[in-house]
């Protein structure tokens, strides 16, 4: 497994933080699906969404290589109003180095009670190294806690992690 297919590191660090085996897992902004693949291996359900259908197409192919059950949906989510998710409730959703902020409250919404958001993208500061750097996509110092409110706050990093400027945060949907 190259280090472009695992998991990432906070998804790993945080993975005490995730529901038990069987839960049901939305990956937003998948891609070619590292963490979608990742839990199906480890027993959850997983819906996997993103607007590549390319990506998707290769995620369902890997899926079937490794015997994985996993729902892909290409979708975009960047629609005004943002796309209807439907009525199914999640006990995790994971969003990694994505960012569009009027997403943000059907998100929180999607969770169980007592659900978790796995979140992590880059800050303002990762635009002096390179990518992503339109500020549209960068977060501002302490923005991602202020996004996630009024979810609680299990974890939170924000800083120089890896080479890279990025905020991070599980975040749990009270009762």
């Amino acid at each position: 497994m190259t280090e472009a297919q695992k998991p990432s590191a906070w998804l790993i660090d945080n993975a005490d933080l995730l529901p038990a085996r069987g839960g049901r897992i939305l990956d937003v902004a998948c891609g070619r699906g590292r963490h979608a693949l990742w839990l199906a291996r480890e027993g959850f359900g997983v819906r996997a969404l993103d607007r590549d259908a390319g990506a998707l197409d290769a995620l369902r192919v890997a899926a079937d290589g490794l015997g994985l059950a996993l729902e892909c949906e290409a979708i975009d989510l960047e629609t005004d109003p943002p796309p209807d998710l439907g009525t199914t409730r999640y006990d995790a959703i994971l969003v990694f180095h994505y960012l569009h902020r009027p997403l943000m409250p059907m998100l929180r919404r999607a969770l169980v009670a007592g659900g978790r958001l796995f979140y992590e993208t880059f800050t303002v500061d990762q635009a002096a190294r390179g990518r992503p750097s339109h500020p549209h996509f960068l977060l501002e110092p302490g923005e991602l806690r202020s996004l996630v409110a009024p979810l609680n706050v299990l974890r939170y990093r924000e800083g120089d992690v890896g080479g890279r400027c990025v905020a991070s945060v599980v975040a749990e949907r009270g009762a």
